[in-house]
């Protein structure tokens, strides 16, 4: 038998020609889109945001309402797209390229497209709604998308063949296999996704394209003009309201959820120190929760036997490889036919840009590359011992971990605007600022890993370090950091990537009507975005995924392998 110390690879293949026809595909689609931006009609100004503290109320409930929405969204596609990637060879080898590929576009330049592109065939507000929601989903989903697809491709063949045995269909063995085996890393990749969300809300709901101005009432965009008027006392009222509703969903959702799903662990030992909620014990001793519960589990019965009559029992899951039919070779031919014209007329709108443009690209590329690599060696020195302190003391995790969770959704893009009066009387202030914020945003993908890591290290393990003696230098040697390795990885690869997304940001704002920017491709992007240069924001675009595809392979794919082979019990 073998154990795993951490996460089977997303993908540890090379860097093949299905990658290429990604890469093509999403270029087609960014051009197609910039094509309907050329079509939209002109936006008149959103409406007018009260910075008011009686308006607060309603504008959290507002974007807590598109959160949920695009969350609910998220995790439709999560377990479609999982489900998918899992169980078709075929449709896996372009699947999970472009999983990879979506997973390293620029969230922001998304929007544009978007935006603009609903904006030529929808009325203007329902087109800002969708655009945001859209924005905030591609912020959630794709970690969750990862974990989900991960758990199916990891699940023990015991299970299999006693799903098997017992004649699950495909119903069954989703409701009673699949998604239990999954449910914990689904619900810590939705804490993730929440805070990734609320991350880019000030630009999901206030938000300029050129002479164009989306603006949606909501906690995001009352905490953008806050910053952009320079009102701090509004700014730290609305990040007030931010945390409260933070901790409510904290105490609410999360840990109840955390509680609950507890008793899916594969253990042979029952944990010490479980994780509690107090609203979770509540709901259980509720009367009415407890005659809800037998309603749903009536309904829940009903479905079952309708299912049962429709589904037929599966052997021992196999990989599925679909056949080839006339109207899937139909599709692909349409498919590949507007792939390959949009990504014709993309390379054409390339061709459009100067020499130094494209030199000023480079320029740009290298320099972000720079602020992301130090933010990581920096998240890296702080997040493994505190990760590792509180993943080994329970005690210790039972008050730090709902901390770590609130902190880490926190939108830091709402306190950057505070940090950047401090940076500024600096010396090269600017770029220290957009290092701090690149940190802010994703170095709770490494904490939140390593404190995982540190809590599955075997009960064994730590024994027989004990009773050897081993001095504290010789257990983090030879047992911590090679048990936490894989999950260093896992979280470096996302940090990296929200690091890339977080420049966007990071290396342009707007506070007190000016806007200060630093050489970077993030703020290459943000300027060509709000100045309406299409090909640049193209260009610049397509950059930053292919660097990000690039280290992904060359680097994190490599480790990966690396964690895969030697860092695990067999």
């Amino acid at each position: 038998m073998r154990q795993r110390f951490g996460p089977y690879p997303p993908s540890t293949r090379r860097p093949g020609f299905g990658d290429l026809v990604v890469v093509l595909a999403v270029a087609a689609i960014l051009y197609l889109g910039v094509q309907l931006a050329f079509d939209a009609p002109p936006a008149v100004q959103g409406p007018d945001i009260e910075l008011a503290p009686p308006a607060l109320p309603w504008y959290a409930a507002l974007s807590v309402g598109r959160m949920t929405a695009a969350y609910l969204l998220s995790f439709l596609f999560t377990i479609a797209y999982g489900y998918a990637a899992a169980y078709n060879r075929r449709a896996e080898t372009i699947l999970m390229p472009l999983l990879d590929v979506l997973q390293s576009v620029p969230i922001l330049s998304f929007l544009p497209v978007v935006l603009l592109g609903l904006s030529a065939i929808l009325p203007e507000g329902i087109a800002a709604e969708l655009a945001a929601i859209v924005l905030i989903f591609t912020s959630q989903v794709w970690n969750m998308t990862f974990a989900w697809y991960q758990s199916l491709t990891t699940i023990g063949k015991d299970l299999r063949e006693a799903s098997a045995t017992f004649r699950f269909n495909r119903w069954l063995r989703l409701k009673w296999l699949e998604l239990p085996f999954g449910a914990i890393s689904l619900i810590w990749n939705s804490m993730m996704s929440w805070a990734g969300g609320w991350f880019f809300l000030m630009a999901a709901e206030s938000y300029s394209v050129g002479e164009r101005n989306f603006r949606l009432p909501g906690l995001g965009s009352y905490l953008q003009k806050a910053a952009s008027d320079g009102d701090i006392q509004a700014l730290f009222l609305g990040i007030g309201v931010l945390v409260l509703v933070v901790v409510a969903l904290d105490q609410l959702v999360w840990r109840p959820l955390l509680a609950w799903a507890d008793r899916f662990k594969l253990e042979m030992v029952e944990d010490q120190a479980p994780p509690t909620s107090w609203f979770y014990d509540l709901l259980q001793d509720s009367r009415l929760v407890q005659q809800l519960g037998a309603h749903l589990a009536t309904l829940n019965e009903r479905v079952d036997n309708w299912l049962n009559k429709r589904l037929q029992p599966l052997g021992m899951p196999q990989v599925e490889i679909s056949q080839w039919t006339p109207l899937s070779i139909g599709v692909i031919v349409v498919l590949v036919s507007t792939v390959g014209y949009g990504a014709f007329l993309a390379v054409q709108t390339l061709f459009t840009l100067s020499l130094a443009q494209w030199l000023e690209l480079g320029v740009a590329l290298i320099a972000t590359f720079l602020r992301v690599t130090v933010a990581m060696l920096i998240a890296l020195a702080w997040t493994i011992p505190v990760g590792v302190a509180i993943g080994s003391n329970p005690t210790l995790a039972r008050w730090l971990q709902p901390v770590v969770q609130i902190a880490a959704s926190v939108p830091a893009t709402a306190l950057f605007p505070a940090f950047l009066l401090l940076f500024l009387v600096l010396p090269n202030g600017l770029n220290i600022a957009a290092v701090v914020l690149m940190l802010m945003g994703t170095q709770w993908y490494l904490l939140f890993n390593i404190i995982a890591g540190a809590s599955a290290i075997p009960q064994d393990l730590k024994h027989t370090a004990a009773l050897l003696h081993l001095s504290p230098a010789a257990r983090w040697r030879t047992l911590t950091l090679p048990a936490l390795f894989p999950f260093i990885i896992t979280g470096a690869i996302t940090a990296s990537g929200g690091a890339w997304n977080a420049s966007i940001v990071a290396e342009y704002t707007e506070f007190g009507g000016e806007i200060r920017s630093v050489m970077g491709i993030g703020a290459t992007i943000a300027h060509a975005t709000a100045d309406g240069e299409f090909a640049l924001l193209l260009a610049a675009t397509l950059v930053m995924i292919l660097a990000v595809v690039a280290i992904n392979r060359l680097l994190w794919h490599r480790l990966y392998v690396l964690a895969e082979e030697r860092f695990r019990m067999e």
